[in-house]
This record gives structure tokens, sequence and C-alpha cells, in this order.
């Protein structure tokens, strides 16, 4: 991976953006994109970005990777200072207590933890049980109400105090890979297109979403107003290569054995077709999966926006999906940049797009 990539990949990933907050992150996408492509953002906050191609009667495309990252909200402050808080998004509560945390407020960010009594405290009952999240708090270390709310104030963002960090072989590890790094890889196919020699026979929009995680809301918003003849959604899956995932249930995905491309109800079929000759002419390796039912991703918004639209989904497999450790390959997400941008040269018709 360039130096300059992979430096905005680590902003992108340490900039704070719950659902509903995703401003920091989309910052950052503006600014990286915005050298190589027109870009605005709308009302939801929504930043796309395009590049006209060549030719006449060009399809539109839009790829979408959204932004936000599960998180919390600051709910209340008790007279000690402690302060309780909600999930935005799809948090497990078994893997937050003991978690560091950041409370982003108008003055900065505020470090606190999550806490709970300590186990030599706890009933024996109550140590094999999971303590619900509206029974958890987070300690910032101050004495009082007044204290805290110097500090913060009520509907604050927070994050897992978790960035970007490298591991062994191409692996590395952060919060909020689901999905910055789907939104990371429609960046760069955007600089790709606008580096290559040729333009695609297409007019390409590359849409960094918001609010994917409680309720596909972004992209709903942003496929009515691009009005795409084919969409393709950059998203995480399920790796399966790890002790505790069944591979009969999840297909078997493996890290850096190239990005997932699933087939089903989701999925039209000449583009399932197309990313999959372009990977085998291209040498790119790709692992396929059955999805008999929706996606759960952008691409149902997409599909079914106006009069309906083309889609499909490129998959980026992930570890530990919404905990603060996610983990992939960097070489998966380099793949999925490299396919998509190739496929976008086999858009031609719009006809080849209706099933037969």
């Amino acid at each position: 991976m360039r130096d300059a990539s992979f430096e905005f990949l680590k902003k992108l990933v340490a900039a704070p953006s719950p659902s509903g907050y995703e401003q920091p992150a989309q910052r950052l996408f503006r600014d990286y994109v915005g050298e190589f492509a027109q870009t605005s953002s709308d009302v939801l906050g929504n930043v796309i970005s395009f590049i006209p191609g060549a030719g006449e009667e060009r399809l539109r495309v839009m790829l979408v990777g959204h932004c936000d990252e599960i998180g919390f909200q600051v709910k209340y402050i008790d007279d000690n200072g402690f302060i309780w808080f909600g999930a935005v998004g799809g948090v497990d509560p078994q893997m937050t207590i003991g978690q560091r945390v950041d409370i982003h407020s108008a003055g900065g960010k505020v470090p606190g933890v999550i806490g709970r009594k300590p186990i030599h405290l706890l009933e024996p009952k109550d140590r094999e049980s999971v303590i619900k999240l509206d029974n958890q708090y987070i300690d910032i270390g101050v004495v009082n109400r007044k204290e805290a709310e110097e500090l913060i104030r009520m509907g604050d963002p927070i994050t897992f105090a978790a960035e970007l960090t490298t591991l062994q072989g191409d692996r590395m590890a952060s919060r909020g890979f689901d999905d910055k790094a789907g939104c990371f890889v429609v960046a760069e196919v955007m600089r790709l297109i606008s580096q290559a020699p040729e333009k695609p026979p297409v007019d390409l929009y590359g849409v960094s979403s918001v609010q994917e995680e409680v309720g596909l809301r972004g992209g709903k918003t942003s496929s009515y107003s691009v009005d795409p003849d084919v969409g393709i959604c950059v998203e995480v899956f399920f790796s399966s290569d790890q002790p505790d995932v069944d591979k009969k249930l999840n297909g078997e995905i493996s890290l850096g054995k190239g990005p997932v491309i699933p087939r089903g109800l989701n999925i039209n079929p000449f583009l399932f077709d197309l990313l999959t000759a372009t990977a085998a002419k291209e040498e790119i390796p790709v692992q396929l999966i059955g999805l008999p039912r929706a996606s759960g991703t952008d691409a149902n918004v997409m599909q079914v926006s106006r009069s309906g639209v083309a889609t499909a989904l490129v998959n980026l497999p992930l570890r530990y999906m919404h905990s603060p450790v996610e983990v992939l390959a960097f070489s998966d997400l380099e793949q999925a940049a490299r396919l998509i941008a190739a496929t976008l040269y086999g858009l031609t018709s719009r006809e080849a797009l209706i099933p037969r």
C-alpha cells in the first residue's frame, strides 16, 4: 500500500464517527477525494464525489461505503460524576466492561473507562452473567456532576479508544473497520480512475454514506439523489478463519485471500459475472459466497431506489466485527480497489443489466 493511502486509512479509522456524528471522518474523506474528484455533501452528511467518464450515453455508477461506526452517547451524569450511556448501533455488552473510551465533546476528547464492581465483590451468580449496557457507566476521574458537566454535555458521542495498529504479516487491527475499510476502498477506486490513462465508459460517483448502522439511511438518500444505473457497495463480511466461526453457516472466508463476491437475491447476475470474469482476467484472487437473503448493507436500499438499480457487493473479510479489535488484511483492500476499478471498463450496456 502506498504511504499516502495508508496515512489516509489511519486517520480515517481514528476519526470519531458514530452514526449521526460522522463529520470528522467525512471531512477527511472530502479532503482526500477532493484532490482528484468533484465533491459535494448533502443535508444528511453523505459525501458524494464524481468523475465523468468517456463516450456517449454513459451508465451512472455509484460506489458506496459507509463511514459511520458503532459507539455510544452520553445520556445521564450522576451526582458523583459517573456517566451513563446508550449504544449507537449494534454494541455487544459482553465486550464493553473494562474498555477505555473517548468522549468527544465541544472542548475536545475526554478519556474515560467503562468500570464495574471487582470480581471479588460479585455474587457467584453474577460472575457469569452479562451486565446490560443500561447498568454500565463511564468513569472520567471527576468527583461530582459539576466537574463532569464542565467537560461534557448530554448527547456527546463516545467511541472506543482504539486506533489502527499493525500485526504480523499484512494484518492490521482497529475499531471502525466496519465500514471505514469500505469507505477507504471507494476513495482508492476514485483515485485509481482519476490517474488511469483511459477513462471508463461510465460516470462514476463515489459515496461515503452515513447512518448505515442505524438503518441504511445515508445509502437510501444518496442512492435517490445520484440515481445510478449500477450500484456497488463495498462492505466488510465475516471471516471464518478463526476457531469459533462455523464455515457451514458463513462460508469459507479467509483474510488475505482476496475480496468476497456474494451471489444472491441482492446481486444483479450480470454484475456478478462481470466481477468474477474481471477478477480472472486481472489475476485478482476472490472468494465466493452464497447470500440467500437481503444483505443488510447499503446494497439493499440501492437495489430498490426509484425504479430499481443493478447492484453488487464487494466484501472485505473481517474478524471480530463490531468490536474494538477488528482485524483485516492490507492486501484485501488493495485487491478490492483494483477489482472495482477494472470492472468499470466492462459496463457499456444498460440492456446487459436486465436479467433475461
